[in-house]
């Protein structure tokens, strides 16, 4: 490879496969977070009342329940019991969330993501150093700290400061300081921790990190063989010491990403040229046979003239 260029992230899996199969799951997360934040918009914006409520607790078609089940932790947390129909609406919230993984929440519907992956999109473009790390445990101490000071002062204690929330508020009765709240996450994940916000601070984050820990969804590493080690899977994902196991596991070892960290986002399936990567579910342990010796598993070349 001699006298070439690496190719910049992505660029092989959009000449293999077009622009929008390089881009397919994150369109479609762009598509779902407008349709949550849609939906609960349009009864003060247009008086369409499908939904009432917001992303903490709703009302569908005035018959289905569905509130956050951190919501109702921290009710309890600070002895107020929630009524009946909050506790089947969280208990249904949780089931689904502990189904299809609990940091898809993360990736698919909260409205706060596009704001941090912009952040990640440009601190990368600009090729800013990585920064200052906060823990990832960070995000669990923060949680534990929630709960405790929502028993201490018998307040949902998250609600007070939650961006989601204040975003959805900001959106029907005007942004103003909302403003700099998505202003100031924006600046923290782009000048001072990579990915700070979601991967290392947001406590509901952490929340459906461990409700997810036996999910359903899980994306696989099933033709690891093909790797050519561009380590694009790595410079897109948000939580990319998830990576390592499944890719570069040993010969027996599951292919599967087993980490409630995971955010199922997909993008390691889009910008994966040799297509390596593949949503299925958690009992899927098949790896695809290596390639014959001396073929060629994936694109001749990672690099441009």
């Amino acid at each position: 490879m001699s006298g070439r260029t690496p190719l910049p992230t992505g660029q092989e899996a959009l000449r293999a496969k077009g622009w929008f199969g390089a881009h397919r799951y994150l369109i479609l997360r762009r598509l779902s977070q407008a349709f949550f934040l849609f939906i609960f918009l349009m009864g003060p914006w247009f008086g369409i009342w499908w939904v009432k409520g917001n992303l903490a607790g709703s009302m569908t078609f005035d018959t289905l329940p569905l509130n956050d089940p951190l919501i109702l932790l921290q009710m309890m947390a600070a002895r107020h019991w929630p009524e009946t129909s909050a506790l089947v609406g969280g208990l249904i919230v949780l089931a689904v969330y502990a189904l299809i993984g609990g940091r898809v929440y993360c990736s698919w519907v909260c409205p706060v993501n596009p704001v941090t992956d912009a952040a990640h999109w440009l601190h990368a473009r600009l090729d800013i150093r990585k920064g200052w790390q906060p823990k990832r445990a960070t995000r669990f101490w923060v949680l534990g700290m929630v709960i405790a000071v929502s028993a201490l002062t018998g307040t949902i204690a998250w609600e007070l400061v939650n961006p989601v929330t204040m975003l959805h508020r900001g959106l029907v009765f005007g942004m103003g300081f909302v403003w700099a709240l998505v202003a100031g996450i924006f600046l923290f994940d782009f000048l001072v921790a990579r990915q700070g916000w979601c991967g290392h601070v947001c406590p509901v984050g952490a929340f459906y990190s461990l409700v997810g820990t036996k999910s359903l969804l899980r994306v696989t590493a099933a033709n690891r063989a093909a790797c050519d080690d561009c380590m694009d899977c790595y410079a897109v994902c948000p939580e990319n010491q998830v990576i390592s196991p499944a890719l570069k596991g040993k010969a027996g070892s599951t292919p599967l990403i087993l980490s409630p960290d995971c955010t199922n986002c997909g993008r390691c399936i889009d910008v994966c040229a040799v297509d390596v990567f593949s949503f299925t579910d958690r009992f899927d342990h098949h790896v695809t046979a290596s390639p014959p010796a001396g073929g060629v598993s994936g694109p001749q070349a990672r690099t441009a003239a």
